[in-house]
């Protein structure tokens, strides 16, 4: 017991400390609490040290060849051909003209039958918009212009963009139409060209009867009667063919 004030005082013993009674205890209380506290806090940040300075498992360790041969792998897969969602959803079309249109085609006296290009359908191809199919001279399998048609299509004068010839196309439904054939010099940003063909005038028409989608994979192939150029358009899905 001891005075403060004139008033005798009880002390107690808490956890090696005397503390008097008159609050100080519940102070110190508060005072443990906040050690306890920042002890658990730093208890917890040493072990999760320890875990990470752990070596990984035998089943997720990369010796350092290994890492250099996933980089280079991985700088290649970036640099591969972008796959489409044709390339995705449909095995390759074979490359031969279904019976049909090769019916179709010698009943009107064709002959000289070559597969011009196979694509996959972009939206602008079916974009009424656009009004147009691409035939991009770099995809394309074969040379299907004879010189003097080439010359004629690169040929255009101060009234008029560019030249065009109207040809005959069998479309997928076997339907005969005209459709405006011209060649086109595409600019890039670089300040580079891409030099491409395409289907003008009644395109939109054909896309819709014969409801052509994008990501759909076509076949134009080229044939002559009379030595003039005639096209035949085939829609390839797999159930066509599987």
């Amino acid at each position: 017991m001891i005075k403060k004030d004139g008033m005798e005082i009880k002390k107690k013993q808490y956890q090696g400390f005397e503390v008097e009674d008159e609050g100080d205890e519940g102070r110190f209380q508060e005072m443990i609490k906040k050690e306890d506290d920042e002890m658990k806090k730093k208890k917890f940040q040493e072990t999760m040290t320890k875990i990470k300075k752990r070596p990984p498992p035998p089943w997720c360790r990369h010796d350092d060849d290994d890492d250099d041969e996933d980089d280079g792998e991985f700088r290649k897969q970036k640099k591969r051909k972008k796959v489409t969602r044709c390339d995705q959803q449909y095995p390759t079309p074979p490359l031969d003209l279904p019976i049909k249109f090769r019916k179709r085609i010698r009943a009107l006296g064709g002959s000289d039958i070559a597969l011009v290009i196979q694509k996959c359908l972009f939206k602008t191809d079916v974009s009424s918009g656009h009004n147009r199919l691409s035939i991009p001279l770099n995809q394309i399998r074969q040379t299907f212009l004879t010189p003097q048609e080439t010359e004629f299509l690169n040929s255009g004068n101060n009234e008029k963009k560019c030249s065009e010839m109207e040809v005959m196309l069998i479309e997928p439904s076997l339907r005969r139409d005209t459709i405006s054939l011209r060649k086109w010099e595409m600019k890039k940003a670089s300040g580079s060209a891409t030099s491409m063909c395409v289907l003008v005038g009644k395109w939109n028409s054909v896309a819709w009867r014969n409801a052509l989608r994008e990501d759909e994979t076509v076949q134009l192939w080229s044939f002559r009667i009379n030595s003039k150029l005639c096209l035949a358009l085939v829609k390839r899905r797999a159930k066509t063919y599987a």
